[in-house]
């Protein structure tokens, strides 16, 4: 129920969005993307890091690097706030195989373990997958880290997040990198809570993703609630401003703002699935 609760409110923002005629939160424009592949490979730092719309709830997070990616943690939850990592086109496949082994992270304060989900009827949903990681055995490895799991339907594990995640290391290769962010999305009727940690049970989850080395810039979201998500991958799509005005999180803010405002604004389904 809370999962249906929470696309109801964003098609009322996204139809108030769009009735609206003065410009959104972040101004955004309909300007042609400025720069190019080149500009951007010249180097933006930090695009796969979310910042948070209020200092206090940054406050009350772990933030703590692994190999091949960068987690947000949130100690009530015990669930990441996000997970953000780059793929590259050459680490889409290699040697390293999947480990299984996940693991509890000592170092980060109220990070679950995997004994939390068993019979609870949620697998042990990954943020960032584990067949990103196939260019390295400890970036593999690192992948299995309860601060990268949430409690997740099996229905959308092995459903429609798989799919994305599939169709995301198509893209990858096609445009020869992507920032990704991901992570769950809560509302206050989620209350659910699993095993001995407590762990917390999400309505749904989000993903932005970035091409920042083509030509034109863009970017794209998509949600999807925690259950099973039956229809066509772009039914779950938007823009990933619309992302940002649900989780409260900015994404890619070390773009430049000419280029952030107009790749944030536009979700642009058919020239990501081509």
């Amino acid at each position: 129920m809370a999962a249906f609760l929470l696309f109801a409110c964003f098609f009322i923002v996204k139809a108030a969005c769009s009735s609206s005629n003065g410009s959104s939160p972040k101004d955004k424009t309909d300007s042609v993307v400025p720069g190019s592949a080149s500009a951007l490979a010249a180097g933006y730092s930090d695009l796969h890091i979310a910042r948070y719309a209020e200092d206090k709830v940054a406050s009350n997070n772990i933030r703590k690097n692994y190999t091949g990616f960068t987690v947000s943690f949130n100690p009530s939850n015990h669930t990441p706030d996000w997970v953000g990592w780059e793929l590259l086109a050459s680490e889409t496949d290699g040697p390293a195989s999947r480990s299984n082994n996940f693991w509890n992270d000592e170092e980060v304060a109220g990070c679950a373990f995997s004994s939390d989900y068993k019979g609870s009827g949620f697998d042990r949903g990954h943020l960032c997958p584990s067949a990103d990681q196939k260019w390295s055995q400890e970036a593999m490895a690192d992948c299995f880290v309860m601060t990268n799991m949430a409690p997740q339907d099996h229905a959308l594990n092995a459903g429609a997040w798989q799919t994305l995640e599939k169709k995301e290391r198509l893209w990858a290769k096609r445009d020869s990198a992507l920032v990704i962010v991901a992570g769950p999305i809560y509302t206050p009727d989620d209350r659910r809570r699993i095993g001995d940690t407590g762990v917390r049970v999400p309505s749904a989850f989000f993903k932005v993703i970035l091409a920042p080395y083509v030509d034109e810039p863009r970017a794209i979201g998509f949600i999807y609630p925690n259950m099973t998500a039956p229809g066509n991958m772009e039914n779950y799509s938007m823009t990933v401003d619309e992302v940002e005005s649900i989780t409260g999180l900015d994404f890619f803010s070390s773009l430049p703002d000419d280029i952030e405002n107009t790749v944030e604004s536009r979700k642009s389904f058919t020239l990501w699935n081509r």
